[in-house]
């Protein structure tokens, strides 16, 4: 194939009857714009193309001074006389008709879009300076017992909101905008002058200021609250795009999961995923709410270690100074320091791990909540697991807001019952082997209560984990792995000076998340999530 560096059409060069015709012409077509395709036979003929050339709706014969807009139409003018083209060929012309008149129509509509935005922007609201000075009410989804709802006899709270446009309907005299302070909504009822441009300046996700008369709407009409206001004066703080950069263009709801990563700080302004994150919010004002209430103390433990706590195979590795570093998998070691001076003690912080895991319950980075007690016994520590559970979830239910965040998402959500069934890990085994058709997600499924797996065996645990005197088969991982020993003398002069009988926990954030949310994966359950193949 060559090009024509000297001519804006492009030529074509095709056997006159080869039945394969329609093949070659496509072929040409795709591979190169300014492509020359040349016929092995000798019975040819030439067919311009220029794709320059709006559309075919003038007649044109393929020549260079009257060449065709693109092959299809070359096709169809000078069809092969041998055989007629198969039905799939049509289909795609067919298609590809439908897609250009789309792409234009968008084009068009685009174009109108902007020229109606230079206008709209031109237009001046100016506020009516005879009416009352409103009220600041930035959260209001928040603050409705400071503000009288008008009727038909009263006279509302005169408010000023701020906040961003979460749906928008409009009609010929009237939009209807939904606006959310991320905690609520508020319906706002624009119309007459006031709406005057409100349906060409504003999109989804533009933040705005409104102000006029709170008033009560009736249960009937399902307005948020039951109110709504009607606005008299607005301001747009920031504008939101429209046509293909559009919120609603850039995250469809149609998008597989690749095209929505990609996106992803725009798919968390979504409805579901916003609930997340803010149920995410909620528990972990809970966890430290309910430590606050059992008198412990919040410590922050360091992100790069020397030290490895559960195997080097998941760890990721950090130049350092001209040393190898770590990030760090757990508190854990760090906790145990704290016991002295802090008492009973946890942490929630961002740990990681660099298992190459893709499963729908791993994550490479997660949040690691983690308690160490002091002065306690091994039962001890199971009933102040189980403890945590309950109490953390108590608390999410009791407050409404972080009750409605559960019950949107997992409906008929209730708290475990207690006690919580304790099982030894060899017993785990048994029932598995027991039930072969169960995964060991579904025992907990079948049994129907939470149960907390006790005596693992020591080569598969770490190595800070108390031995059981009555099972022999425990070793110290620790021998085993014949780590140097040196980087863990902190940890160890625990043990020296003063030691006391202690345990403690550990639980993703995210995996909790999962349960009471009933979401499919922890995934969903963070911000910003990180695994291989997408940091």
């Amino acid at each position: 194939m060559a090009g024509l560096p000297d001519s804006p059409s492009v030529f074509l060069t095709v056997p006159a009857h080869n039945p394969p015709f329609h093949h070659q012409l496509l072929l040409g077509r795709l591979a190169d714009n300014t492509a020359v395709a040349n016929a092995t036979m000798s019975d040819q003929f030439t067919v311009y193309i220029d794709p320059l050339r709006d559309s075919d709706e003038n007649i044109v014969t393929g020549t260079k001074e009257s060449p065709f807009c693109d092959i299809f139409s070359a096709f169809l003018a000078q069809p092969p006389e041998s055989r007629a083209p198969p039905p799939e060929f049509l289909k795609v012309v067919s298609r590809y008709d439908d897609h250009i008149k789309k792409v234009r129509k968008l084009e068009e509509e685009e174009v109108s879009r902007q020229a109606a935005l230079v206008e709209g922007r031109k237009f001046i609201l100016k506020p009516d300076s005879s009416l009352p000075a409103p009220i600041n009410l930035k959260n209001f989804a928040l603050h409705q017992d400071h503000v009288n709802l008008g009727n038909d006899s009263t006279t509302g709270t005169r408010v000023r909101v701020v906040g961003r446009v979460d749906n928008i309907r409009t009609s010929k005299t009237r939009s209807f905008v939904y606006l959310t302070d991320t905690r609520g909504l508020l319906l706002c009822i624009f119309s007459g002058n006031v709406n005057k441009v409100i349906p060409v300046l504003l999109q989804k996700q533009a933040s705005i200021e409104v102000i006029d008369e709170m008033k009560e709407d009736p249960p009937e009409n399902h307005a948020p609250d039951n109110r709504e206001l009607h606005v008299d004066f607005y301001a747009i703080i920031g504008e939101a795009p429209g046509g293909p950069d559009s919120f609603t263009t850039k995250v469809p709801a149609s998008a597989n999961q690749s095209v929505l990563s990609d996106y992803h700080h725009l798919v968390l302004h979504r409805s579901g995923e916003s609930i997340v994150m803010k149920a995410r919010a909620s528990a972990l004002a809970a966890f430290r709410k309910y430590y606050d209430k059992h008198d412990m103390r919040e410590h922050t433990a360091p992100s790069f270690v020397q030290t490895q706590v559960e195997g080097g195979g998941s760890l990721f590795q950090v130049p350092c100074y001209g040393e190898t570093a770590y990030l760090t998998q757990t508190s854990q070691l760090y906790l145990e320091t704290q016991l002295p001076i802090l008492g009973d003690c946890y942490t929630i912080q961002s740990f990681f791990r660099a298992e190459k895991s893709l499963t729908r319950r791993h994550l490479s980075e997660y949040t690691h909540i983690e308690g160490e007690l002091n002065f306690i016994t091994f039962e001890d520590l199971l009933d102040r697991i189980e403890d945590l559970f309950c109490g953390v979830i108590d608390i999410l239910l009791a407050d409404p807001e972080s009750a409605s965040y559960i019950e949107s998402l997992n409906p008929g959500f209730k708290a475990p019952a207690r006690p919580f069934r304790r099982m030894r890990y060899t017993e785990a085994i048994q029932w598995l082997n027991e039930h072969a058709e169960a995964a060991e997600r579904a025992m907990t499924d079948s049994i129907g209560v939470p149960i907390m797996l006790t005596h693992f065996l020591g080569p598969i645990k770490a190595f800070y984990m108390k031995k059981d005197a009555d099972d022999l088969r425990l070793t110290e991982a620790s021998i085993d792995n014949g780590w140097n020993t040196d980087a863990y003398a902190f940890y160890s002069a625990q043990r020296k000076y003063g030691t006391s009988p202690h345990g403690g926990y550990g639980m993703g954030l995210e995996r909790f998340l999962v349960w009471i949310l009933k979401r499919y994966t922890v995934r969903e359950c963070v911000p910003y999530p990180r695994y291989p193949g997408r940091w």
